[in-house]
């Protein structure tokens, strides 16, 4: 097996109002939008030497998300590891979710694209997964 954690995923930021954070990031920063989801209220921005996302949500605080190939095996091996499972392994829109904690007090979101990653149309509304 190789490293557990691939990459940064996303970075997410807590925001009051989706389209004012839109209007800031996007709009006055140049970030572009990649998708919208106001089902789950959320929206993400691309960067431009990255296909890390910035994720601006109403609902989780600040935090990077780390992909790994399977939330239920990272679970598994964080445990094993010595750290210990905060959260699930849970279902999210794109596929599954776990929150662990290492030896040392740190947090991490670990999240696997296993059902896919986002459609969306021209406007980056999603339309479905896959």
């Amino acid at each position: 097996m190789g490293p557990l954690l691939k990459k940064v995923d996303a970075i997410t930021l807590k925001v009051p109002d989706l389209d004012a954070a839109l209007g800031f990031y996007r709009d006055r920063l140049g970030h572009p939008l990649r998708w919208r989801n106001d089902e789950i209220g959320q929206a993400a921005l691309g960067m431009p030497e990255s296909d890390t996302e910035i994720v601006l949500t109403l609902g989780h605080e600040y935090e990077p998300n780390w992909l790994v190939e399977s939330a239920d095996a990272a679970a598994a091996a964080f445990e094993s590891a010595g750290g210990s499972v905060l959260v699930g392994p849970v279902e999210i829109p794109v596929g599954r979710l776990v929150v662990v904690r290492d030896p040392f007090g740190n947090v991490l979101t670990l999240l696997d694209l296993s059902k896919g990653r986002y459609f969306t149309d021209d406007d980056g509304v999603v339309t479905g997964i896959g």
